[in-house]
């Protein structure tokens, strides 16, 4: 990709401004870039609630919290991202009223065709710059299937794929839960079509 001479960057402060001035649309920022968020399909919309449901019903009684797309993380000072629900156990995380969160143990996003690939690659890359991340998780819209990505060593990260039948492991919440549940009502595309 080609820069664009003209792009004005934009500093965090006035990033922070102008998403507290927003109501109606959320913007990612990395490195002064500021992105415009787009929406999801019902498909996404489901998986995220069942995620989230199964997370808070866990989590319940602990000291992690689980938060919806609506809380921006700061992966790093100059980094601020929405991912589709994250989780703190961080008692600055849980006082706060603020908007952002700046220690989540995990994250999830659940991908769509169009954001796959950011999701994998740049995105990935600046989730494992955030020093408390545990685990990156990555679930499908178009199969049953979830990635964990977890935090072995400050650069090493290993991946554990989960499919049909599979019981998901998260370690940084010592959580279990059937694969099945996260798409419950949830319709996804004939194999091979």
């Amino acid at each position: 990709m080609v820069a664009d001479p003209h792009r004005r960057l934009m500093s965090v402060e006035d990033y922070l401004e102008l998403e507290r001035q927003s109501l109606d649309v959320r913007y990612e920022y990395i490195d002064g870039i500021v992105t415009m968020l787009a929406g999801g399909t019902t498909n996404h919309a489901r998986i995220c609630v069942n995620l989230i449901s199964l997370l808070h019903a866990v989590l319940r009684g602990t000291s992690c919290q689980v938060f919806t797309s609506d809380l921006r993380v700061s992966v790093a000072p100059t980094r601020y991202v929405y991912p589709d629900a994250s989780v703190s156990c961080d008692p600055h995380d849980l006082e706060d009223r603020g908007d952002t969160l700046h220690a989540p143990c995990a994250v999830f996003e659940v991908l769509s065709p169009s954001t796959e690939a950011y999701d994998r690659g740049k995105k990935f890359s600046f989730y494992r710059g955030c020093p408390s991340l545990q685990e990156y998780v990555m679930v499908s819209t178009q199969e049953q299937a979830v990635d964990v990505y977890r935090r072995a060593t400050d650069n090493l990260w290993t991946l554990h794929p989960f499919g049909p039948g599979d019981e998901i492991h998260l370690k940084s919440i010592s959580m279990r839960f059937p694969l099945a549940s996260v798409y419950e009502h949830v319709p996804l595309p004939e194999e091979g079509v």
